[in-house]
Order: structure tokens, then C-alpha cells, then sequence
């Protein structure tokens, strides 16, 4: 699905705002330390965490809160824009502002995560954005039943990743079904992502965890048993 961005004056204003800040705050020498650091997966701009939470801090100083159309096209302005920081913003906006979009802004998270796509932005968006979509409308389930099946590495890690922060309410069914789908998949990001999402869970329910490692522990990659143990032996 093919998406479009929709006209916003916040939009306008925070983009034209981020823009003038950035640009006055890059640092070229940390910026190709940066890109260096992140396999040279897109320029940087050379700004610090601290940096950028402060510099959003004035971006957004008397800014309405946005409805999901603007979140549409504040993200995907910053998509379009070269520099990564640009993306990291798009991802901590959406975080910030995930409940006031409904289900039907996950073909927008889709397009985030498999345009540009890096660890940094993906997880992010799996996590907060993607799993915040599907814990308020259910239904969306469905789409991570496809999601699993994909393709495209980050759309599969994506649903992966979409439950870490579900704990009780975690679909366990799914949770170790996409596991097992994925388990052979020869993919490091996808082979971590199976052990991560597994020692995550296991922080609720360690002996689900254990289990499903001792029945899968001859399809499951060394690398996502041992991440999915870590804290729990087993």
C-alpha cells in the first residue's frame, strides 16, 4: 500500500523548525564518526542524544498536540529527509503521540520500517509504534500474521519485536509461533530479534521460556537460545 503525505500546518511548523535547528547544531566531525558507527546506512548530522532531546524540546515549545493526520506527515516528511537524526525525531514523535493514532495508521508504520530500514529506527518502531497499534485494536493481529510471513527481513522482525513491552498481556500463542516460523531463518537480525523477544518474555513467564527452547533447541540458531536464556539458564 502506497502512502501519500497529507497536508499539515503542524507539520509545516515543526519540520521548517527541526530543519533550522538541526542545521545550527550539526557537528561534521561526530557526524562521520556516526555514519561510520552505523555502517554508513545514511548521513548524519552529528548529534547527540542529549543534543537532540534538547533541541526538541524548543522544535515543540507551544506546539499543539497532533492528531493522526499530522503524525502521518511529520513522520514521513522526516522520512524523506537525508540525514538520520531526521528519522530518530519521526520515531520519538510517534512515540509520544502513538494513542492518538488509530489502527489504520499501521500501513504508515509499515512503509517507516521497511523504507531506510537499520536496527535503530525498526526496533524503535516495532516496539512502541507497531506494538502500541496492535495492543489498542486486536484485530491487527492479523496483520502481524502476515507481517511474520514476509519477505522483507524488517517486516518479519518488526512482528517479531511488536510484543516486547506486553508482558501479561503478551499473545503467547503468537509469540512462539512466530519463533518457531522464523527459527531457521538464516538472518542475524532476525535470529537475534527471535532470542530477544524470547528473553524478554521471559521476564513474566521463565519456565514458557524454558520450555520452548528445550522443544525447539535443535531449530532455534545457537545465537537466539543463547540471548533467549540469558537471564534465565535453562
Amino acid at each position: 500500500m502506497s502512502v501519500t503525505v497529507p497536508p499539515s500546518s503542524l507539520a509545516d511548523t515543526v519540520v521548517e523548525r527541526l530543519v533550522a535547528r538541526y542545521a545550527e547544531a550539526a557537528d561534521p566531525v561526530r557526524a562521520a564518526d556516526m555514519r561510520a558507527y552505523m555502517k554508513d546506512i545514511a548521513p548524519f548530522l552529528g548529534l547527540s542524544s542529549p543534543v537532540r532531546r534538547a533541541l526538541h524540546r524548543d522544535v515543540l515549545a507551544g506546539t499543539p498536540r497532533p492528531d493522526e493526520t499530522d503524525c502521518v506527515a511529520i513522520a514521513l516528511r522526516c522520512w524523506e529527509l537525508p540525514e538520520r537524526e531526521y528519522q530518530y525525531f519521526a520515531v520519538d514523535y510517534l512515540r509520544r503521540h502513538v494513542r492518538r493514532c488509530s489502527s489504520g495508521f499501521l500501513p504508515v508504520a509499515r512503509h517507516l520500517v521497511t523504507t531506510r530500514p537499520w536496527w535503530d529506527t525498526v526496533d524503535a518502531l516495532a516496539a512502541h509504534v507497531v506494538g502500541g497499534l496492535v495492543a489498542a485494536d486486536p484485530a491487527l493481529r492479523a496483520d502481524m500474521d502476515a507481517w511474520i510471513e514476509d519477505e522483507d527481513l524488517w517486516a518479519a522482525r518488526a512482528a517479531l519485536l511488536h510484543q516486547l513491552r506486553h508482558k501479561d498481556a503478551t499473545d503467547t500463542g503468537r509469540l512462539f509461533a512466530y519463533c518457531e516460523r522464523q527459527a531457521s531463518h538464516p538472518d542475524f537480525f532476525i535470529r537475534k530479534a527471535i532470542g530477544w523477544c524470547l528473553r524478554e518474555y521471559a521476564k513474566t513467564d521463565p519456565d514458557a521460556v524454558r520450555d520452548f527452547v528445550a522443544r525447539h533447541r535443535e531449530a532455534l540458531a545457537p545465537l537466539s537460545v543463547r540471548e533467549a536464556l540469558k537471564n534465565i539458564g535453562g
